[in-house]
């Protein structure tokens, strides 16, 4: 491995000045500048990132753990978080929990190992627990997607109540009586608020909870959505609008549907959650509630580098709701409504 040392004898200047190229460049004279730099590149030196972290006594790494990266909800909150990261001179590591509570204490402890300046998470484990080890290691934590209710970190979610209501109150307004509620794991919070929301909207309406069916998954993905497609296609009698916990499940349940030529919307009407870049774009236009993925991720970013910045001894913790948009296109409207 070649060393700053290496660099700084190449170059003919002191191990101090190659550092100041690196950090603060404008210290340093044009002239140096461009000579040390000019042997950086031609010797491949790569700054050590672990001993920098040593000197200065804290990372410029954020961690971003997800629960499933095959969503591109949460490559929009990724894509949100990073920009405020690189604005500040830091970047952020990107980890896939895949919904699985075994894989988000690995990485957690992975975190801890790294001393990483802070983390951005949407916990997969309901009980909170690896959440409560990793608080041991003194490392601040920002909750995405979720709202906390104690005071122990910031959080940014969106009113998941507020969106199921929407998308009921929409189906509702298309003419139907029955709903079915298409989920992932009911333990989630996002699955239970918006299945609340949908409650809600079903008693506004002078209607009973008999008026609503759950159908639960495992996942909240395509296959989940494919697998709940043919559970609503074996229902007697079949149900005429569905709305779906996120828009992977939607795409998945129109797959079914188009497999079985039951059309969309008037054989079946469907409304998704998250409003994704595939819902406008799928065989029939998904009607769906739009998150602001971007908006969630750049906050919470922000809000980490305030606790973890020079004025960190100001900060104090904030819980930011953000609200949920209806947008309506061709999968729900029905035919009187055209």
């Amino acid at each position: 491995m070649v060393g700053i040392k290496d660099v700084a004898r190449r170059a003919g200047v002191s191990v101090g000045t190659v550092s100041n190229v690196i950090n603060r460049p404008e210290m340093v004279a044009e002239e140096t500048r461009t000579r040390v730099q000019a042997v950086i590149t031609q010797l491949g030196y790569v700054r050590s990132e672990s001993a920098r972290q040593l000197r200065a006594g804290h990372s410029r790494i954020i961690a971003l753990l997800v629960l499933d990266m095959a969503n591109p909800f949460f490559a929009d909150v990724a894509t949100g978080a990073e920009r405020a990261a690189r604005e500040e001179g830091l970047r952020v590591m990107l980890c896939n929990s895949a919904q699985s509570p075994a894989e988000e204490a690995d990485y957690l402890s992975l975190f801890a190992e790294q001393r990483v300046r802070g983390v951005l998470i949407t916990p997969a484990d309901i009980t909170g627990r690896s959440l409560a080890d990793f608080r041991r290691h003194g490392i601040p934590y920002v909750m995405v997607d979720r709202l906390v209710s104690g005071d122990d970190c910031c959080s940014v979610s969106v009113d998941d109540v507020t969106g199921g209501t929407l998308a009921a109150r929409h189906l509702l307004a298309q003419g139907h009586r029955e709903l079915v509620y298409v989920s992932g794991p009911m333990q989630l919070s996002q699955c239970r608020d918006r299945h609340t929301g949908v409650l809600a909207a079903l008693h506004e309406a002078g209607l009973p909870p008999e008026a609503l069916t759950l159908v639960e998954g495992e996942r909240l993905d395509v296959a989940a959505g494919r697998d709940a497609g043919a559970r609503l296609l074996g229902m007697t009698p079949r149900p005429t609008a569905v709305f779906c916990a996120n828009d992977l499940l939607t795409l998945g349940v129109l797959q079914a549907l188009f497999a079985a030529g039951v059309p969309v919307p008037d054989g079946m009407a469907l409304v998704g959650y998250d409003d994704i870049e595939f819902a406008a774009a799928a065989a029939v236009p998904l009607t769906s509630v739009r998150q602001p993925a971007y908006r969630m991720g750049r906050t919470a970013a922000d809000l980490l580098i305030e606790e973890t910045g020079e004025d960190a001894a100001r900060h104090r913790h904030q819980k930011i709701v953000l609200q949920p948009e209806l947008v309506v296109r061709d999968s729900s409207i029905s035919a009187a409504h055209r």
